[in-house]
């Protein structure tokens, strides 16, 4: 159940849903980009990579094990990267984190474009693991709202949660509820139709469709940019939910 004094607070641009609900938008695209085009894996999360490599030590193939720390280790890199990063930063720019993280992204995607579809799938994967970790331990609510923006299985085991909860408080008059099931059912929406549409990009235009999402990154980047620059300035200190 979501606090009172969570509907009441106020939240920093980067906490802002459309903010979330656009990047997992983007994190849809990338996962389809990635199964399609860059050999037929996920790079936003790594439980798959981790079953895989288990299952290569049990079957003693040591070199194929060895290969999964690479993707592995990218994602461990990310997370150390954004954990350090933030402060030093943010004293010295005066830009918050999550900001300088988005510029961070659209560089990435920018060079991503414009490797070729015959080079090694594994340069791919690498750049997408590292900026997914970063991205998933810095955006970590949205108002209030636990959530990721890289995967989505939280996202559907809540809204299972929700839909009993609405079955079993269906005569309750109070229905605050629903605002964190909605949440999560958006972010579900809005990750699949990123996948859709990276799939159609993909099929269209090859590897370069990834720079599709420098759209919705750069939309992103502008409003975070001016937020920390004009209406936030005064709160370059204060931290985002969930930090």
């Amino acid at each position: 159940m979501v606090k009172n004094s969570d509907m009441q607070k106020h939240f920093l641009t980067c906490e802002k849903n459309w903010v979330y609900f656009t990047l997992i938008g983007v994190g849809g695209f990338w996962g389809a980009y990635t199964y399609l085009l860059r050999g037929g894996i996920f790079c936003n999360a790594q439980t798959g990579n981790v079953v895989l490599m288990g299952l290569a030590l049990g079957s003693a193939q040591w070199e194929k094990a060895l290969y999964y720390l690479v993707p592995i280790s990218a994602y461990v890199l990310g997370a150390f990267v954004s954990e350090l990063l933030p402060n030093p930063l943010k004293h010295r720019l005066n830009i918050r984190w999550d900001t300088i993280l988005i510029l961070i992204e659209m560089l990435a995607v920018l060079v991503l474009g414009f490797i070729p579809d015959s080079a090694p799938v594994q340069i791919s994967q690498i750049i997408i693991n590292f900026i997914a970790s970063m991205q998933y331990n810095t955006f970590r609510q949205a108002e209030g709202v636990a959530v990721a923006t890289t995967f989505v299985t939280n996202h559907i085991r809540q809204v299972g949660v929700g839909l009993a909860i609405e079955l079993r408080h269906r005569r309750n008059p109070d229905k605050s509820h629903r605002r964190k099931w909605s949440r999560h059912g958006g972010m579900l929406f809005f990750f699949i139709t990123g996948a859709v549409v990276g799939t159609v990009c993909g099929n269209l235009i090859g590897g370069r469709s990834i720079w599709v999402t420098l759209v919705p990154l750069c939309i992103i980047f502008v409003t975070l940019l001016h937020a920390d620059l004009t209406t936030e300035r005064a709160l370059v200190e204060q931290k985002p939910s969930g930090h």
